[in-house]
Formats: structure tokens, sequence, C-alpha cells
């Protein structure tokens, strides 16, 4: 497939912490989100890769620890932990194996704007990023692939971005891996980024379903449910 390219500028960085105003890309969001850098396999924002909880809850400023839950269907690890600034306003997803986070989700709707080399990553049109990142593939910048359900990140920076239905729109939802994890982590069947991150609406992608697992469809897992 043919897809066009954008022009970008690379290199260019943006400071964490900032309040920026929210995009109007359909998205229902706050009059003013945090904005994030991702220092590509190291962190995002006031978090680093390799913190445990408590150290993780005291770098976010605003928000607190909603909710523990089962990410994989599979065993207890690696766990889950919602935090936001109220119920049913959650922002951001950690991931732990071993008490450690290694994977963070930023939620579409209430999430911080994450920013990469000055784009910003968090409730865009999906099309807007996919040209972004294979214009990156192209200059060298980074290698961009596809997972098996259509799904585009580049591993060598420990990014997937995925997509969240917010108010009848479908806008982007950055998920990023600590270093020692970024191996496959596009690869939505064996990668290393929790099963519960891939359920749901799916990066439109010809001859791929909007849904996984599809409308209709029985999950092959028992007991576990999806826990968004």
């Amino acid at each position: 497939m043919v897809r066009p390219r954008e022009p970008g500028q690379f290199g260019v960085q943006v400071g964490r912490g900032r309040i920026v105003a929210a995009e109007p890309q359909g998205a229902a969001q706050k009059p003013e989100r945090v904005e994030w850098e991702l220092m590509p396999l190291d962190g995002v924002g006031p978090l680093c890769f390799g913190m445990r909880i408590p150290e993780v809850a005291a770098v976010l400023p605003g928000m607190t620890e909603l909710r523990r839950f089962q990410a994989d269907p599979w065993g207890p690890e690696p766990l889950g932990v919602e935090f936001g600034t109220g119920v049913g306003e959650p922002a951001v997803y950690g991931y732990f194996i071993a008490g450690k986070l290694f994977c963070v989700a930023v939620d579409a709707a209430h999430g911080p704007q994450v920013a990469l080399w000055g784009r910003e990553l968090t409730a865009r049109v999906p099309v807007e990023l996919e040209r972004f990142l294979l214009h990156a593939s192209d200059c060298g910048v980074l290698g961009v692939s596809y997972g098996p359900r259509g799904n585009p990140g580049a591993a060598g920076i420990g990014l997937v971005l995925r997509v969240q239905e917010v108010a009848g729109s479908v806008v982007t939802r950055p998920v990023m891996v600590g270093r020692g994890w970024e191996e496959r982590c596009t690869d939505d069947w064996e990668g290393p980024i929790p099963q519960c991150e891939w359920v749901g609406r799916q990066w439109p992608y010809p001859g791929h379903p909007d849904h996984w697992p599809p409308l209709g469809s029985a999950p092959q897992w028992s007991d576990w449910q999806p826990p968004f």
C-alpha cells in the first residue's frame, strides 16, 4: 500500500511538565493537559522505566492510583496500575513485572500529551501519525513495523501507536516500553506489551478488522476480562 509522506522536523526537543492547550482532534479533552517528553527506552515525562509503584505515584502530581488489575489472561504478571485524576478519568496506565515499571500507556481522553521530536502523539488523527512515522523511517531516523493486527510502531525506540474511541472519534493512544523490552514490541501476538493493550479498536488498516477480538467472536481466554 502506498502512503503519502509528510514533511517533518527531527531532533526537536520539548520540555516535560509544561501545560499546553489540548488538541481539538475530535477527542473529549480537558481545556489543558500536561505535556510530556518521550525519552525513548528510558522514560516518559517524570516516569523512568524501572520505577516501583510508590515511586511512580510520587511523581504523578494531581493523580492518584485508581485501581490495580491483571493485564494478561495467563497469570498475575504483568500487573497493571491505573492512575488518574478521579473515578472515570484514567490518565496513565503503568505495567509492572517483578515490581518494576516496564511499559506505559497514555489515555487518549485524559492523559498527558506525549511528544516525540516535537510531534504530539496523544489523541491525534491516526493517519497523520502514520505519515510521521513513515517519513521518519524513510529518512533513516527509525524503523517502522506493523504487528499482525496492523498496529504500527518502532521497536528501536520502544513505541507502539494504538487507537482509542473518544467522544465518537478514533484517536491515537501511545504505548511505550523500556530498554530490554523493545524487541518485537509491535508484535501483538508474542511481544512484551500486555494483552489488555491490544484488545478493542484496532489501527485502521486495510484488510484488518476494526476490533479484536472481532465483534461477536468468543475470546480465547477463560475467566479473565479486559480491564477497559
